[in-house]
């Protein structure tokens, strides 16, 4: 698992997409399906982080003079 947090996010979701063809298959021995299905909920969980991590990161944005502020979307009708 330490070596999952260290994957990019492409390549976690690549392993995700691997992992659910495999078990869609469904000529997965029970066991294998077990480890399959617990990999791809770990996997599932550093993607979620990751993708959270960047959304706090894209709340704030910053000014030329390298202060932050809010970010916020206007909307074109006003």
């Amino acid at each position: 698992m330490a070596e999952q947090k260290n994957i990019s996010f492409e390549a976690a979701m690549e392993q995700l997409e691997q992992i659910v063809e495999r078990l869609e298959e469904g000529d997965v021995p029970l066991e294998e399906s077990i480890d399959l299905f617990q990999q791809g909920m770990a996997l599932s969980k550093v993607c979620h982080s990751k993708l959270q991590n960047i959304e706090k990161k894209m709340d704030t944005i910053m000014k030329d003079n390298g202060e932050s502020e809010p970010f916020l979307v206007q909307d074109d009708e006003q």
